[in-house]
């Protein structure tokens, strides 16, 4: 008997010597703190507990972020910056020609393509009109009808819409500075170049026409989080169409259910036909930005990106959307898209448009 309460002792010693090394002496993990610019439509993500607490915990990482639009945070300063996660490989290449191979990794993390969000009797115009069509409760819009819309400078009381003032137009961010705007722009460039992908030849034919698409819009946001955020709340008047990311809506019915069914069946996806793929490179600028990096390609982040955020990261995301998410139309793959203009051609396109 104190053969046996004398190794009962000796196990609780032992057990307790563990669990006093480990909080006291053991190895700890150190944290570090990592600073970058983000798109602002992956601020929903950066902010979500679960993934600060699984960075901080797991990898010992404080990610800081300042949102600045996937064009204006290539020019904006990198002093004492770690990373750079901006929204398409045009950030990443415009990057390049800056400053060379002056950074430690870039690698593409996630993906999401653009799409229209319009208002349901925007949607239903659209399709009186012959302009939008259904595929397996996918609304698809052709872009070309749309773009010899706006360019025709079609009112909108001219479709059927005679709550709207004045004449037609698609709302993006700024080119210039926002990701979203700028794949849209690169995507109009290919629409009027007959739905090839679009060169400098083809602008100096068409640059006119997409100068004056753009020119319609007048102010611009630089986030796309923020035009997103603003067609939610001010309703059909304000912004009755908009360009953003698949991703948002995703993002907002899952982290958002109860304002999602408030507004659900005023809202309608329309993919573009074609549409481009925002991919989202992360380009780690030191070792401590490579070291997110490799947190974010995670199975763990993956997956919350994916199943809370909407941002398409594996095989499974492209297969189970209409599965995951409570929304009417997102389809399981986005099959119909065409390929965005080179770098070259993308920085004429942004010059035509500032000039």
């Amino acid at each position: 008997m104190k053969g046996r309460i004398a190794g009962l002792v000796i196990l609780v010693l032992v057990i307790g010597s563990g669990i006093v090394y480990q909080i006291f002496l053991g190895p700890k993990l150190k944290k570090i703190t990592v600073n970058g610019y983000l798109g602002g439509e992956k601020s929903g993500l950066f902010d979500d507990e679960r993934f600060t607490g699984a960075m901080l915990k797991k990898y010992g990482l404080s990610i800081r972020y300042k949102k600045a639009g996937s064009i204006d945070m290539i020019s904006a300063p990198l002093e004492d910056m770690d990373y750079l996660f901006p929204s398409s490989y045009t950030a990443l290449e415009l990057y390049k020609q800056q400053y060379g191979s002056a950074y430690k990794r870039a690698e593409v993390v996630f993906n999401s393509p653009i799409v229209l969000y319009a208002r349901k009797s925007v949607s239903e115009a659209f399709k009186r009109q012959g302009w939008v069509h259904t595929e397996e409760k996918t609304e698809y819009i052709d872009l070309v009808k749309l773009i010899d819309a706006v360019l025709a400078d079609t009112k909108w009381k001219n479709i059927g819409l005679d709550e709207l003032y004045g004449n037609m137009y698609v709302l993006s961010t700024d080119p210039l500075k926002s990701n979203s705007g700028n794949m849209f722009a690169g995507l109009v460039a290919n629409m009027l170049n007959g739905g090839e992908v679009a060169t400098g030849e083809s602008l100096a034919l068409n640059g006119g026409e997409l100068k004056r698409f753009f020119s319609k819009l007048g102010y611009l946001e630089s986030s796309s989080a923020d035009l997103f955020n603003s067609f939610l709340k001010t309703g059909i008047g304000a912004k009755p169409v908009i360009v953003g990311y698949e991703s948002q809506i995703l993002e907002f019915s899952a982290e958002h259910a109860g304002d999602w069914e408030y507004v659900k069946d005023d809202i309608v996806v329309l993919y573009p036909e074609p549409t481009v793929w925002s991919a989202h490179p992360f380009i780690a600028l030191t070792a401590n930005g490579d070291q997110v990096m490799d947190a974010l390609l995670e199975e763990e982040i993956q997956a919350l990106a994916w199943e809370t955020h909407g941002f398409r990261t594996g095989i499974a995301s492209g297969q189970q959307t209409g599965k995951r998410f409570d929304i009417e139309g997102v389809p399981g793959q986005v099959k119909k898209v065409i390929q965005l203009p080179n770098p070259d051609t993308m920085q004429k396109i942004m010059e035509i448009i500032a000039n």
